[in-house]
């Protein structure tokens, strides 16, 4: 596969200890090339290290380095999973160093894909938002029948006319043009400030439904939980993307389009966890991280957590089923 690196140990160094007490002493390095079916629950992490799409639409280039500064910062984490069923492993990268953002994404697809018939909970670490049109293609190939419900925590519906060139704009625009009456997305945390009229007015057109930021915290859970039920029951499958532009910069500076009025970790966390609960959530990204802007690893931290989150999330789920 063009530009494929393997996971590296190098990226999953901390303390060592005798009994795995840290996630780099859990990790399992595995080659993309070589898939195999999965044998317990699997969480598949892989990377997208692309800011291309992120370039093209005017944003701060950098993201391409995400990955890696999501992995050293989750390498020292604690390992609380050593009596679950559960294996954690590492994929590698997809690297897109051509600037041919299409031929990146299809190859993203197509791993993804794999990941999903193999029976592995995909999580994908960006790299730019121009990941969720390369994620979900890779879902539908996996499940070419199944109705895809879309949840993206951002404050971008990134819905972008993307017929003359594709960006970290367009992703769900070029979604909806293929999925056409199929096509089923909620934003939450959307920003009015960083959407114009004409993105709410395409929002309107492609019946997408959100939920402003103003309106996306823990005070206003019951809401949030009620709009959650509704669109769980109208769907098979969850793809769940989120940008880490959408939190406050208080909690995630190291972003291309950092924002002081986004939403808090806390609601997130939440939000995550029902869905994961639902067991109707099939694979997650997490995009947008940019090191270079990043303070003290802040957003890296973040990121971390939000995927610690949904491991620990889905090791749970995965043990009620199999008891």
């Amino acid at each position: 596969m063009k530009n494929y690196k393997q996971a590296e140990a190098k990226f999953w160094q901390g303390r060592i200890s005798e009994d795995a007490l840290y996630l780099h002493e859990l990790i399992q390095l595995k080659d993309l090339t070589q898939i195999e079916r999965a044998q317990n629950a699997s969480v598949a992490l892989l990377g997208y290290a692309c800011d291309e799409g992120v370039s093209r639409n005017l944003g701060r280039p950098g993201a391409i380095e995400g990955p890696n500064a999501i992995r050293k910062t989750l390498s020292s984490l604690s390992n609380h999973w050593h009596e679950t069923p559960l294996n954690l492993c590492d994929f590698g990268d997809l690297i897109c160093t051509d600037q041919n953002l299409e031929s990146h994404q299809n190859d993203t697809a197509q791993a993804a894909s794999e990941l999903l018939k193999n029976g592995h909970f995909p999580i994908l670490m960006g790299g730019g938002h121009d990941l969720a049109y390369a994620h979900f293609k890779g879902i539908r190939k996996a499940f070419p029948k199944k109705k895809i419900g879309i949840v993206n925590l951002d404050a971008h519906f990134d819905l972008r006319d993307g017929s003359t060139e594709a960006t970290s704009g367009t992703p769900f625009w070029q979604i909806a043009q293929e999925e056409k009456e199929n096509f089923t997305y909620y934003c939450f945390g959307i920003q009015k400030e960083s959407n114009s009229r004409q993105l709410f007015q395409t929002a309107s057109d492609y019946g997408v439904r959100y939920l402003l930021n103003s309106a996306f915290n823990l005070q206003n859970w019951y809401h949030i939980q009620k709009e959650l039920d509704q669109f769980i029951e109208e769907v098979e499958l969850i793809y769940l993307s989120i940008d880490l532009d959408g939190f406050s910069s208080a909690y995630a500076p190291g972003v291309s389009a950092p924002s002081p009025l986004g939403f808090a970790p806390d609601v997130a966390l939440k939000t995550i966890k029902y869905l994961v609960q639902s067991q109707k959530l099939v694979s997650v990204d997490v995009v947008e991280l940019n090191p270079e802007y990043d303070l003290d690893n802040a957003t890296a931290r973040l990121a971390s957590r939000l995927i610690y989150a949904l491991i620990d999330a889905h090791a749970e789920v995965n043990s009620v089923k199999l008891v």
